[in-house]
């Protein structure tokens, strides 16, 4: 449930009664798949750019010769997410969350139209801006407006509905992609189609109406009333005004013992709190700890993570892709089911083991794959003619211990296969497209990213095993942790201090990743992810409580005396929820 900005998960059995109340008053599932296109919106923008990406490189030569653009071109939507979300917090109270959405989506709409419209990468780069911009609304307001606009006996499911929508609109961004991969246009296509949901749901939003919650906290009790009794059977009306009415009037007087300083002033305030600052170290551990295990390399990159398995074709790393994003919309509907019966920190503890374990044996395969990658023969770097070979090849003093990857991690050189066994010796060319075309011609295959390996398949069964161990665990419970560590009058606060760190956390690694893998190449850059989340599960456990059945107080309790990992820990029967 969300009040005063806590989300809770939804139970089996609110499932069940979300089902049958959507059949009796499709009113309220109006207002909530409404409101959730901006999580599909969220999770499309988020997700495209993976794909969108190989085709960038191809259209312009500079960015694929450009590490930094690259990730800049990724990341830059994280770095207007952050903007966005802070924005979108003022907009939602002074304008209200209706406002909020309209604006989000006229964001997602111009910078979809600028993406698909640029002539060149720093218009993309502006592009990804203005869509950062309404993903950090969405990400806050989309969840918000539906648990306002919500029965409370169903509203731990239809938010939860949001989340799934984040990570459906991942799957079907790659959908999208590898419908467009023999299209004209590629790229811009698969970024400007993100323009249609958002005019879809701008046009939805403007028949739907305003939170009741927000109506009536700036004195139009009228129209709150009305839109409750569209939602609510007639019995129900009176007494959920009147709660209402008690709820705002707690929220006020907490805001008003908060006082009326600055956003400074009012961080400063809960810091010295030593009940929230123990709530921090646990919120603020888990959302960073969610993005140093690298999710965003694989949501960002994966086409090009598949590259560096050894599968050359954008259309074959496109199609195995799906295999990481399908898994991750699945493991999300797992995490509803389990999250309640089995805790909060023991799926976090489980999903950081299972995710080590992925990385350091993904870190393995790829290393394998480097050191046992084709060699250079000299006979076939000659086949195509002395001025394709690779200058710096030709130039080496120690030629004849050049392989695949050595090749390609010389500036303006790719890997031609051998003719006959892709995993035979084969050429180290100059990478134009004149010579890529001469290499294909040939039925060869062309690689700029990653070499010719049989064992290739298995990083993507890796990647696969990682999407699952972190979907259920540590994807999704963060949130819900942080939804209730806080006391009440610093919940606001404290969500909004963690969920900053959660995005700076994610643009840090989005714009470093590509850059990693050039200095310290695949195998060392999941190996030292596997060390960041190494750390993360350390500090889960220390600092970390479990709030599984808990209410409120008693998480307050709990922090109020410190919390160890060695002490029994007081709290409901475990078959409560919260």
């Amino acid at each position: 449930m969300v009040d005063g900005g806590a989300v809770s998960a939804a139970n089996k059995t609110e499932f069940t009664e979300c089902w049958r109340t959507a059949w009796q008053t499709p009113y309220i599932m109006r207002l909530a798949l409404s409101a959730g296109i901006g999580g599909l919106l969220f999770g499309y923008d988020t997700g495209v750019i993976s794909g969108a990406l190989l085709y960038i490189r191809e259209d312009f030569k500079a960015v694929d010769k450009n590490t930094w653009q690259q990730e800049t071109i990724v990341s830059m939507a994280v770095a207007g997410a952050i903007v966005g979300a802070a924005v979108g917090g003022w907009i939602n109270d002074k304008y209200g969350r209706k406002l909020s959405i309209l604006v989000a989506d006229f964001l997602f709409f111009v910078g979809a139209i600028i993406m698909a419209l640029s002539p060149a990468p720093w218009m993309i780069i502006s592009g990804r801006v203005f869509v950062g911009l309404g993903v950090g609304m969405a990400s806050m307001t989309a969840p918000l407006y539906i648990s306002e606009a919500s029965p409370h006996r169903i509203r731990g499911a239809l938010v939860s509905t949001n989340g799934l929508l984040i990570t459906g609109g991942q799957f079907l961004s790659y959908l999208i992609n590898l419908a467009f991969t023999r299209v004209s246009g590629t790229w811009r296509w698969m970024l400007g189609v993100a323009g249609l949901p958002a005019l879809v749901q701008f046009i939805l939003m403007l028949s739907l109406p305003e939170s009741p919650r927000w109506l009536y906290r700036n004195g139009k009790e009228d129209e709150a009333r009305s839109i409750i009794e569209k939602i609510y059977p007639a019995g129900e009306v009176e007494g959920e005004m009147q709660a209402l009415k008690t709820s705002l009037e707690q929220e006020q007087a907490l805001e008003g013992s908060l006082g009326e300083g600055n956003i400074f002033q009012k961080v400063k305030q809960a810091w010295g709190n030593d009940v929230v600052r123990r709530g921090l170290y646990a919120g603020i551990t888990v959302q960073v700890a969610q993005q140093f295990v690298g999710i965003n390399t694989v949501m960002y990159y994966s086409p090009t993570i598949i590259q560096f398995a050894g599968f050359a074709s954008n259309k074959t790393a496109l199609a195995l892709s799906l295999i990481t994003s399908g898994l991750n919309a699945i493991g999300s509907l797992i995490s509803m089911g389990f999250v309640d019966r089995h805790g909060r920190r023991r799926l976090m503890i489980i999903s950081m083991i299972g995710i080590i374990t992925c990385l350091v044996t993904l870190s393995a395969v790829f290393y394998r794959a480097s050191a046992t990658s084709p060699h250079i023969s000299n006979f076939e770097s000659a086949h195509f003619g002395g001025n394709s070979t690779c200058p710096s090849y030709v130039n080496s003093a120690d030629a004849s211990s050049w392989n695949c990857m050595t090749c390609l991690q010389e500036d303006s050189c790719a890997y031609c296969s051998n003719g006959a066994n892709k995993y035979g010796a084969g050429a180290c060319l100059a990478s134009t497209d004149a010579i890529k075309g001469a290499c294909r011609s040939e039925n060869r295959i062309w690689y700029t990213k990653g070499c010719p390996s049989s064992i290739g398949i298995w990083a993507v069964l890796l990647l696969g095993l990682y999407i699952i161990a972190y979907s259920p665990g540590m994807g999704t419970v963060p949130w819900i942790v942080n939804s209730e560590i806080y006391p009440l009058k610093y919940r606001g606060i404290g969500g909004g201090i963690a969920a900053v760190a959660n995005w700076t956390s994610n643009l840090i690694v989005s714009e470093t990743f590509l850059t990693l893998t050039e200095a310290v190449g695949s195998a060392g850059t999941f190996l030292l992810f596997a060390g960041f989340s190494f750390i993360g599960l350390v500090a889960i456990f220390f600092l970390v409580p479990e709030t599984k059945g808990m209410q409120f107080e008693e998480v307050e309790k709990l922090l109020q005396k410190g919390y160890s990992p060695f002490k029994k820990q007081n709290s409901e029967d475990d078959d409560n929820t919260n």
